[in-house]
C-alpha cells in the first residue's frame, strides 16, 4: 500500500482544517480532531513501515508524474522508522496537551500542520520539495513557540522566524545552484548528474556550502544555534517536547539525505575538505553546547544547549563518512528524539511539583515524585550514554567510526562531551535524590505526591499556557500533582530508551539496506 506514504502528509493537513473551519461552533473540537488525526497518522506510518520491512525500499510518484519531472516520495528503512517515531511523539504530545495545554483550536491545527511538514521531510525524494516541507515545518513551529505566555515567547518566536528564514533561504539558494548545474531537482537524478558535471564545479561547491549552512541553522549547530534556547525555554511544555524531539531531527535527517542521496560518498572522495569543514563545525558545536549546558540553572535551557551538543555529535557522525559512524549518527538521531521528548515532559511535570524548573528547585523531588523522578534519572543517564540504553549504542558507533576513519579528534570530543553531559545531569539527579526539599515545599508534600489523583491533576504543572516554572510559585499556591498521562509518557520514554538500546542491533539491521547503497 504505497499510497500510504503520500497520506502521511495529506491527512494531517486535512485534519488541521477542521478546528479552524468549525472551531467557532465547537469551541473544544481541536483536541479530538488532533487525537484522531494522530491515530490515523500512526496507522499510516505503521503501514509504510510494514511495506518497507516486507518488500524493501519503494517509491511513489505523486499524481502519477514519474521522476525526474514529477515529485517522488521514498520509503526505506530510515524514513520508515522516522515516520513511526513522528507518529508516536505526536500521539504522546496530543495526549499530554489535553491537560497541559495550550487548549485553543488553532494550537491543534498548527500541531497537525507541523506533523505534516516533518513527515514530508522524512519521505521526500526531491530537493525543492524538501525546501517546501522545511518551510511548512518552520512556519508551524514559529506559531507554536508563540503560544507561550507573555512577551518572551513572542520574542523567541520572532527570533526563530528571522534566523530560520535565513537558513531556509540559504538552502533554497543552494538548490538553485544545483539546478543551474544539473537541470534537475530529483535526488536520485541529481546524484547521477552531479558526477557528470564534476564535484569540483564552482556551482556544485557553492550549492553544497549553502545547503549545508542552511540546514545547520535548522539543526541548531553552533554558532547558528541562537534561536534554540529561547524557543525551547519559552514554549509551552507540550510544544517544547514536540519540537525538541522532531524539528531539529528533521533538519539533521535532511542533511544526511543531502550528503548521501545527492552528493554521495564520491563527493567526499573528490572534495574532502567539504566534509572536513563540517566535521570541525559539528565538533565545535558538541564542545560549546556541552559547556553552555553545564552553565545553565534553568533546566529547559540546559536541555536546549544539550541538544546543540547532541546534534553536533550526530552531524559529526554523518560527516565522518564511513558506515559505522553514519550508523551511529542515525541511531543517536532516533534515541535523542525519544530521550529529549521524555526529559522535557519530565521537566514540565516535576516543575509543577517543585514550584519551579531550576536545578535547585528540584531538591528533594525524589521523595515527592518517586516514579517520575526515577524515569527522569533513567533518561538522563541514557543521554549520557550509560549502557544498555540507546544513547550508548549511538555514541559507541560514532566513536568507533571516528577511530576507523582516523578522526581521533572527533572520538576525543565525543568522550569529553559525554563527561560534560554527565556533569550537568549529575547536578540535577544529586539534588533530586540527595538534597532535602525547601521548607515551603515540605508543607505540601501530600498535595504533590507522585501517586495523587491523576484525573484531577494538571499535566506537567502547566497552567494552560505551558509556563510550568511559575505554576506553583505564586504566593499561597500549592504544588500540583502529576497526572497519569504525564507519568505514562515519561516512564514510557525511559522504558523505550532502554528497550531500544537492548534491540539496537535490530534497529541497525533495518538501516543496513539503506547504507549499503552508499558504502
Amino acid at each position: 500500500m504505497t499510497d500510504a506514504i503520500a497520506l502521511l502528509v495529506a491527512v494531517p493537513i486535512v485534519f488541521a482544517l477542521f478546528p479552524i473551519a468549525f472551531g467557532g461552533r465547537w469551541e473544544h473540537m481541536g483536541w479530538g480532531t488532533a487525537a484522531l488525526g494522530a491515530l490515523v497518522h500512526l496507522g499510516l506510518s505503521l503501514t509504510v513501515a510494514a511495506t518497507v520491512l516486507s518488500g524493501g525500499r519503494f517509491t511513489y510518484a505523486v499524481g502519477g508524474y514519474t521522476p525526474p519531472f514529477g515529485i517522488e516520495l521514498v520509503g526505506d528503512g530510515v524514513s520508515a522508522v522516522l515516520v513511526v517515531l513522528t507518529s508516536l511523539v505526536t500521539v504522546a504530545v496530543v495526549a499530554y496537551a489535553r491537560r497541559a495545554g495550550p487548549h485553543s483550536n488553532t494550537f491543534y491545527s498548527e500541531l497537525l500542520v507541523l506533523t505534516a511538514g516533518i513527515s514530508g521531510v522524512f519521505v521526500t525524494g526531491d530537493v525543492f520539495n524538501l525546501y517546501v516541507f522545511i518551510e511548512i515545518t518552520g512556519l508551524a513551529t514559529y506559531a507554536l513557540v508563540a503560544t507561550g505566555r507573555g512577551p518572551a515567547a513572542a520574542l523567541a518566536s520572532l527570533k526563530y522566524l528571522l534566523v530560520g528564514t535565513v537558513g531556509a533561504s540559504l538552502y533554497l539558494l543552494g538548490v538553485g545552484y544545483l539546478y543551474v548545474a544539473t537541470g534537475t531537482l530529483n535526488m536520485a537524478d541529481l546524484a547521477s548528474q552531479l558526477s557528470s558535471v564534476g564535484y569540483g564545479s564552482p556551482l556544485v561547491l557553492t550549492g553544497f556550502g549553502l545547503i549545508v549552512v542552511g540546514l545547520a541553522v535548522k539543526a541548531a549547530l553552533f554558532p547558528l544555534h541562537t534561536w534554540q534556547p529561547g524557543a525551547y525555554a519559552e514554549s509551552p511544555d507540550s510544544v517544547t517536547a514536540y519540537i525538541s524531539a522532531l524539528v531539529s531531527t528533521a533538519a539533521a535527517y535532511a542533511l544526511f539525505r543531502i550528503i548521501y542521496a545527492v552528493f554521495t560518498p564520491a563527493f567526499d572522495a573528490a572534495v574532502p575538505f567539504a566534509l572536513d569543514a563540517l566535521v570541525i563545525l559539528a565538533s565545535v558545536s558538541v564542545v560549546v553546547g556541552s559547556v553552555l549546558a553545564v552553565l545553565q540553572s534553568d533546566l529547559k535551557r540546559m536541555l536546549a544547549y544539550s541538544s546543540v551538543a547532541q546534534f553536533g555529535l550526530i552531524v559529526a557522525g554523518f560527516a565522518i563518512a564511513n558506515a559505522t559512524a553514519v550508523t551511529g549518527g542515525l541511531v543517536h538521531l532516533i534515541g535523542h528524539a525519544v530521550m529529549k521528548a521524555g526529559l522535557f515532559v519530565g521537566v514540565g511535570a516535576l516543575a509543577g511539583v517543585a514550584g519551579g524548573r531550576t536545578v535547585d528547585d528540584f531538591a528533594g523531588l525524589a521523595e515527592r515524585a518517586p516514579l517520575v523522578s526515577a524515569a527522569f534519572a533513567v533518561l538522563a543517564f541514557a543521554l549520557v550514554g550509560v549502557p544498555p540504553a540507546i544513547g550508548f549504542a549511538g555514541k559507541w558507533h560514532i566513536v568507533l567510526g571516528a577511530v576507523e576513519g582516523g578522526r581521533w579528534g572527533v572520538a576525543l570530543v565525543a568522550v569529553v562531551s559525554t563527561l560534560l553531559t554527565l556533569a550537568y545531569f549529575a547536578r540535577v539527579v544529586e539534588r533530586m535524590y540527595f538534597r532535602d526539599a525547601p521548607a515551603p515545599a515540605e508543607e505540601s508534600v501530600a498535595a504533590a505526591a507522585d501517586g495523587g489523583d491523576a484525573e484531577l491533576a494538571s499535566d506537567g504543572g502547566s497552567d494552560g499556557d505551558g509556563d510550568a516554572s511559575g505554576a506553583a510559585s505564586d504566593a499561597g499556591a500549592e504544588p500540583e500533582t502529576i497526572s497519569m498521562t504525564a507519568r505514562i509518557i515519561v516512564v514510557g520514554a525511559a522504558v523505550a530508551a532502554v528497550g531500544v538500546g537492548l534491540v539496537a542491533t535490530d534497529l541497525i539491521a533495518v538501516f543496513e539496506p539503506v547504507l549499503e547503497v552508499y558504502f
